[in-house]
């Protein structure tokens, strides 16, 4: 007779191989959690889940090729029971509220504990959902900002600093080596920014950001 635990099939998306490499490593650290597929993008993932049809997807969500959320809306609309568990460094309130509607169980940051993480993914995998304080923060934040209209006025303190750098004229090159940080990421805050002020340029976006004083 076989009394060993059922298996959770869990998947793992992420462009750093470092990052997956670690993860990989603390699955093993549980007989109930077992690695059956690894991506570096989000086309990546949407392909990988056809073939091996994991429980749970833990997916970063600022990615090259294909981000998170999309892949997350991608694979949720295919696979109706594969459930996907947004983890990432990031917390903004717009990519926290983007991985929920696209179908994420779960949101949490890349420094949560073994033992917590390891919960989230079986809670996801029963159907029950798990939100970092910081996610549900933002969420917060959110609903109660809904009817304050005037762009720019959700730039987190982040983004404000890479306006100002663009307002410089440094380009996504020397902005990340100011702020020590990928380009990848400083590209996920540029289009934040170009989107939250409603401007289809950086030039649009520092001469509105000038016009409104939002670079103090």
């Amino acid at each position: 007779m076989n009394d060993a635990p059922e298996r959770i099939r869990v998947m793992l998306v992420d462009d750093h191989a470092v990052v997956r490499r670690g993860l990989a490593a603390f699955l093993m650290a549980f007989d109930d959690l077992e690695l059956v597929g690894e991506a570096a993008d989000g086309s990546e993932a949407v392909r990988v889940c056809e073939r091996v049809r994991p429980d749970v997807v833990l997916m970063d969500l600022v990615m090259p090729e294909m981000d998170g959320a999309t892949a997350t809306r991608t694979i949720r609309e295919r696979f109706s029971n594969i459930q996907v568990i947004a983890l990432t460094s990031f917390k903004e309130d717009d990519l926290v509220q983007g991985a929920l509607e696209a179908g994420a169980i779960g949101y949490l940051l890349k420094n949560v504990s073994t033992d917590e993480l390891a919960d989230a993914i079986r809670s996801a995998h029963a159907g029950r959902p798990t939100l970092a304080p910081e996610a549900a923060q933002a969420l917060i934040h959110s609903a109660t900002r809904k009817n304050n209209h005037e762009p720019g006025y959700d730039l987190t303190e982040r983004e404000r600093e890479v306006l100002r750098l663009m307002a410089r004229g440094l380009n996504n090159t020397l902005i990340a080596e100011e702020l020590v940080v990928s380009r990848s990421t400083v590209k996920f805050h540029v289009s934040n920014i170009l989107s939250k002020l409603h401007a289809t340029s950086r030039t649009e976006a520092v001469a509105y950001a000038l016009q409104k004083n939002l670079l103090a």
